[in-house]
C-alpha cells in the first residue's frame, strides 16, 4: 500500500481552484513546502504543517491523503 498527498487535486477542485502561492499565504506553510507536497516529493510531513494547509483549504487532515495498493509487478 502506498500514501499519497491530495493537495494538488484538492487546490484544483477548490472553488474558485487556488495556486500554491495562495495556499502557502493563508497557512503560513512556505511555497516551497506545499509544492513539496502537492508533488509528492516528501515523505513526512508535521501534523501541524497538515492542520494548517486542511485548515486553510476548510477540509479535514485526513481528506488531504489517499491510500492506495500498490500495482503488482510482474
Amino acid at each position: 500500500m502506498v500514501v499519497r498527498f491530495r493537495l494538488q487535486e484538492l487546490l484544483d477542485a477548490h472553488d474558485p481552484p487556488m495556486s500554491q502561492s495562495e495556499l502557502a499565504r493563508r497557512s503560513g506553510i512556505s511555497h516551497v513546502t506545499v509544492n513539496y507536497i502537492a508533488n509528492n516529493r516528501t515523505t513526512q510531513v508535521s501534523l501541524k504543517t497538515l492542520a494548517a494547509l486542511a485548515s486553510a483549504l476548510g477540509v479535514a487532515p485526513g481528506d488531504l491523503l489517499v491510500a492506495e495498493r500498490k500495482p503488482r509487478r510482474r
